[in-house]
């Protein structure tokens, strides 16, 4: 399979990164099927989406034609396997558990035709762990967009041992047609080559408020002043969501043994709390209705 053979994208998952995906996709010209087991998220994904789209309409980032044609491009569905059955390429965006998504590929697999890629938009499961459930590990890899996945330009293409170069070739083609910078990784390591940049920033500062060299505003602050970042990496732990930061260590140590990869404790914590940051109102900042 080639680039010119792809004509229609399954997206499984319809939370932030699984259906901005899936809208980037049909505003690249793809006809696109967003999939979710309930039609309560469907519905909010798609609000959400309409009102992200149709508010760069309003600011000029976006024209209102491209925005409509790419509206009757997307099909919001709870029947997974009628979509899959006549797709080109699937994009996982299920939850960061190696056992769902090795089942979730394994049916994909059974329902999908010979010719499609299967992709996982895991930032820390590598895909060689997902791979030996289907009977296509060579059309399986790692998809990894980065969110708000309708602004971010980045994605990463990691590939396992039995990727064959078609499949890797034909998914940075694909990430090149969604308008995105195409970052190749060629040995699986979890967390990639972005997130294991991120976390190497996070650690050091989670160390230095933790042994109070700084409060975590101060560290926000020197990110951003001196560093140049558009935030701090305690305002993007509190973004991505504490919950996210915790799975993404937790699931790393699962694959790794490590126990350097367990989450910090001020990160168990509020985790344990229920504190995830902006989505519940409080992380290491609290949030208003402003």
């Amino acid at each position: 399979m080639s680039i010119e053979d792809i004509k229609h994208i399954t997206v499984i998952g319809s939370g932030t990164m699984g259906s901005q995906i899936g809208m980037v996709a049909a505003l690249s010209g793809f006809e696109t099927a967003i999939v979710d087991i309930a039609q309560e998220p469907l519905d909010k994904a798609k609000e959400h989406l309409w009102y992200r789209v149709d508010r760069d309409v309003k600011k000029e980032r976006r024209t209102a034609e491209d925005v409509a044609a790419a509206k009757e491009r997307v099909t919001f569905t709870t029947d997974r396997d009628a979509v899959v059955k006549n797709t080109d390429f699937v994009i996982e965006a299920a939850s960061e558990n190696i056992d769902i998504k090795r089942q979730v590929f394994k049916e994909l697999d059974e329902v999908a035709p010979e010719r499609t890629i299967l992709a996982t938009n895991s930032s820390n499961i590598v895909s060689s762990k997902i791979a030996d459930a289907t009977n296509r590990p060579e059309k399986v890899l790692n998809f990894h967009f980065f969110n708000p996945v309708l602004i971010m330009k980045a994605v990463e293409v990691v590939s396992h041992e039995k990727t064959s170069k078609e499949t890797i070739e034909t998914t940075v083609a694909l990430g090149e047609k969604l308008g995105k910078n195409v970052i190749r990784v060629n040995k699986e390591i979890p967390g990639f080559v972005a997130n294991r940049l991120l976390g190497a920033i996070r650690t050091e500062a989670l160390k230095l408020y933790d042994d109070g060299v700084a409060s975590y505003e101060d560290i926000d602050t020197a990110a951003k002043t001196a560093l140049r970042h558009p935030m701090g990496p305690f305002e993007l732990m509190d973004m991505t969501g504490i919950d996210v930061v915790y799975g993404i260590r937790q699931a790393e140590y699962e694959q790794t043994g490590d126990e350097s990869a367990l989450p910090h404790p001020l990160i168990k914590e509020l985790y344990e709390k229920g504190d995830y940051g902006r989505k519940t109102g409080k992380g290491f900042y609290t949030y208003d209705d402003k």
